[in-house]
């Protein structure tokens, strides 16, 4: 699974070998496609339609040990003439957001290493790059994600998501999912308030103390800007 070496303009080491980045190059993004259609494969979801890891309207940030993939997520950015990933199974929802003035971005094809010692870290600054990409890069203001109805409570519970569906099936990975929504104006209330003090995820039970401090989050912007 060893990969080219993605762009080290907008890598930003958080702990020990594993460093961050936004994925640009070809091989970078085949060490992203490869780490999801394992992961996916694991679970027993159908991995055929990985297409959000290739469409031009999507940003992949990817975790790296060395050379190999670890983690990745994909921010995708709505449009009059694609839309996004979860129109295809929850059109009336997104179509309810967007008649708020909500302006959408979609997370998606997340998968995480099994080996990494500290996924929850890995998780929160993964999801910390992507917010970056989507609210304080493009200016969305509202995140949609399609999650299992078993990881409903996590997202609810440690990062503030919303549920705006019952559970349907994902012809994409043949599996139920629900829609959830996120505020990204609270998500940079909660990283301003907590972000840098991961001593504190169990007295807050969330998942914002293991984000980027102000700090670091500032160094990484200066980096995504250049």
């Amino acid at each position: 699974m060893t990969t080219a070496n993605p762009l080290h303009d907008t890598r930003l080491a958080w702990t020990g070998s594993l460093s961050l980045g936004t994925v640009r190059h070809d091989g970078t993004r085949l060490g992203a496609y490869s780490l999801v259609a394992r992961r996916y494969a694991e679970r027993g979801y159908l991995c055929q339609d990985l297409s959000t890891h290739s469409e031009g309207a999507v940003t992949i940030c990817s975790a790296f040990q060395g050379a190999l993939t670890v983690g990745t997520i994909a921010v995708r950015f709505d449009s009059e003439q694609d839309g996004l990933a979860a129109d295809r199974v929850f059109p009336d929802e997104l179509a309810a957001l967007r008649a708020s003035g909500a302006s959408l971005c979609e997370f998606g094809r997340l998968a995480l290493d099994h080996q990494v010692s500290d996924n929850k870290q890995l998780l929160a600054h993964l999801f910390h790059l992507a917010y970056l990409h989507a609210h304080r890069l493009a200016a969305c203001d509202v995140l949609v994600i399609e999650v299992n109805p078993r990881h409903v409570p996590f997202y609810k519970r440690m990062l503030g998501f919303e549920a705006r569906s019952e559970a349907r099936l994902n012809p994409r990975v043949q599996a139920p999912a629900v829609l959830m929504s996120l505020d990204l104006a609270h998500a940079r209330e909660q990283i301003a308030r907590l972000g840098g003090q991961p001593e504190r995820v169990a007295e807050t039970r969330s998942l914002y103390p293991c984000f980027y401090g102000a700090a670091e989050e500032a160094a990484l912007l200066r980096k995504l800007r250049n």
